[in-house]
């Protein structure tokens, strides 16, 4: 059994029969209580966002997970497609299960945490970063680079990305899928 001296950033502990993500933890000490142990935590199958406080050495209840390599591959009235890399199986997943869906491009490969008790996928994560061509951009002036100044550009996905000035239609652009910015200019 797992003690609150385990809890690591990331951890999935089952919580009032929930499933919930270590964001931050902590400890409070005082002179004469007992230490106390906190945790700020998001909901991994409700997406709500939680504080829990534990007394120190109280039992917690962590979820053995296991990541998978998945590529996307549809999307219809039913979900989310994928497919497993390595066994070629597929899984259809709720859009409120993927952490940025509107960034999602037919072919790319996600990573799919699965829940190791129940072999049910738990969440889907994007990488960090991505590279997307811009689709429709208005005409940029050349030079104006001092400024930073935004102008929204649609996405080979549909999504609307704020970009600089610069940056015109046809260009491939890194786009941070956890804030949704745009990071830099991709040279081919």
């Amino acid at each position: 059994m797992a003690t609150t001296a385990d809890i690591s950033r990331g951890m999935i502990l089952k919580l009032d029969g929930n499933l919930y993500s270590v964001v931050e933890f902590g400890q409070n000490k005082t002179a004469r209580a007992a230490a106390k142990v906190w945790a700020k935590m998001k909901g991994v199958d409700n997406g709500r966002s939680i504080e829990h406080t534990w007394n120190s050495g109280d039992t917690i209840y962590p979820v053995r997970v296991e990541r998978k390599a998945y590529q996307f591959l549809y999307k219809d009235e039913s979900g989310y497609t994928f497919m497993d890399n390595e066994t070629f199986e597929q899984i259809t997943v709720a859009e409120s299960m993927i952490d940025a869906p509107q960034f999602l491009k037919d072919g790319q490969e996600v990573g799919v945490l699965m829940n190791t008790e129940t072999e049910l996928p738990m969440t889907v994560e994007l990488p960090d970063k991505i590279v997307l061509q811009v689709t429709y951009s208005e005409p940029g002036l050349k030079g104006d680079t001092a400024t930073r100044t935004l102008k929204p550009a649609t996405v080979e996905t549909g999504a609307t990305v704020n970009v600089p000035l610069f940056v015109n239609e046809g260009e491939l652009i890194r786009v941070n899928t956890k804030s949704g910015e745009y990071v830099e200019r991709v040279k081919e």
